[in-house]
């Protein structure tokens, strides 16, 4: 039996507590010091080997899911749930006693307590409860042999704060496993005008199937006056058995979720390729083709052939490209065409609406974590609990009513399990309107 005590008490001890929140807040710091993720190669270079094998043998390229670290996280979790258990109850009994059955003599040795003498006849006159739910108090009463005793509280609930706290740490807990055995993380690259029904793993390059298909429409890009990138979006189209069912335009910081999959704008890759669209202005025919660079392309049933021979760039970046076509008989054009812009070309006796536009790839980061709930509301229980814990406290007052012959001896006393220099305070204050009431 002493064993069992010695391990509940070890278990349930503050001090287990601030060990492993120490050691699980430098293992963080040491993560995020050292990369995760990285193969062995990069930390046999930046480390040399022998500290690239102890890394290895601590799991630290992918430290927050070792198993000392993991084991870290479950002791503090036992700490927290075994720490509850122990202490709950009796903060439970405070919370639901009888402050009625306190002994009147007890009022006076309280910090905060003040009594005074009144004449029998001008007390009778008093509510009592009416003047302390009148200065914000909800008093409940009882009769005794010698008077009237009355109690009303404030807060109470505020001391199951710390509780709370040690709940919302559980759930995000729980959330966190969740997300990691039913959620995945990865990456894709889809060309434009492409689509694909899976990603690849961000950490072993797994394939992941999708269960659906997405879709890259098109993929925008503008700069700065300077050539820097300014911002960069994609047209993402979702199909199920071939039907469009969600269409969105994405960019840094606002994703697309469809089935609890989210899809980031994180990258994009310029290709040598381009997409041309020709609309013939007659019959408001148009079409688009993927034409590789100095490839010729036939629209076929139009009789026009096209080919991008040429094209300026600054760095990946195609700001100009030179195009040709040729209608039937009639003798090649050739035009230059600003990137993304639309120009009409004139061969022979027909006229086409042309757009040249660079070919890029969409760089997307995928992820499905269906734990994330569980972690909002352990965050919004963490504020609450903090809330609770830092800035309420279970406030306390009694008074009680002797009657004494000709005179009424009154004694108010309260008592606080937090800041106690704000609670004297409102209790001066309280106590002056009860004597102003009183008429003392």
């Amino acid at each position: 039996m002493k064993q069992l005590n010695s391990i509940w008490n070890f278990f349930s001890s503050v001090k287990l507590a601030i060990f492993t929140l120490s050691f699980i807040a430098i293992s963080s710091i040491i993560g995020t010091v050292i990369p995760q993720g990285e193969p062995t190669g990069f930390y046999v270079n930046q480390y040399g080997p022998k500290v690239a094998q102890f890394f290895q043998v601590l799991d630290i390229p992918d430290m927050y899911y070792s198993w000392w670290f993991t084991g870290l996280l479950g002791l503090l979790s036992a700490n927290l749930i075994i720490c509850s258990l122990d202490r709950f109850p009796t903060v439970l009994k405070i919370i639901k006693a009888d402050n009625l059955s306190i002994l009147p003599s007890r009022l006076d040795k309280m910090s905060d307590s003040s009594s005074w003498q009144r004449v029998q006849g001008d007390v009778a006159k008093l509510n009592i409860s009416d003047i302390l739910r009148n200065a914000g108090w909800r008093p409940e009463s009882r009769k005794m042999e010698t008077g009237e005793l009355f109690f009303s509280q404030k807060g109470a609930w505020s001391r199951t704060g710390v509780y709370i706290v040690h709940t919302s740490i559980l759930v995000i807990f729980i959330g966190a496993i969740i997300g990691h055995f039913w959620g995945f993380k990865g990456n894709v690259m889809i060309p434009e005008t492409k689509s694909s029904t899976k990603i690849f793993s961000s950490g072993s390059r797994v394939p992941i199937e999708l269960g659906f298909e997405v879709r890259c429409d098109s993929f925008g890009i503008q700069y700065y006056d300077r050539g820097m990138v300014k911002e960069y979006e994609s047209s993402l189209t979702i199909l199920e058995n071939g039907k469009e069912v969600v269409q969105k335009f994405i960019e840094v910081n606002s994703p697309l979720t469809y089935k609890g999959i989210t899809f980031y704008q994180s990258s994009y890759e310029g290709y040598q390729e381009f997409i041309v669209t020709i609309e013939d202005v007659d019959s408001k025919e148009s079409k688009y083709f993927i034409v590789p660079f100095q490839k010729q392309k036939i629209w076929d049933g139009k009789e026009v052939r096209f080919g991008i021979i040429n094209a300026e760039a600054l760095g990946q970046r195609v700001v100009r490209a030179k195009l040709w076509l040729k209608a039937g008989d009639s003798p090649a054009v050739i035009e230059w065409l600003e990137d993304n812009k639309s120009i009409n070309i004139k061969n022979g006796d027909k006229s086409y609406t042309v757009t040249v536009k660079q070919m890029y790839a969409t760089g997307l980061q995928v992820a499905k974590d269906p734990g994330v709930w569980f972690v909002y509301v352990g965050c919004g229980l963490m504020l609450l609990g903090l809330y609770m814990a830092f800035f309420m406290s279970h406030k306390r007052i009694w008074l009680y009513q002797k009657s004494d012959g000709d005179y009424s001896t009154v004694v108010l006393a309260g008592s606080t399990n937090k800041n106690k220099i704000e609670f004297s305070r409102q209790f001066a204050e309280l106590e002056k309107q009860i004597r102003k009431s009183y008429g003392a």
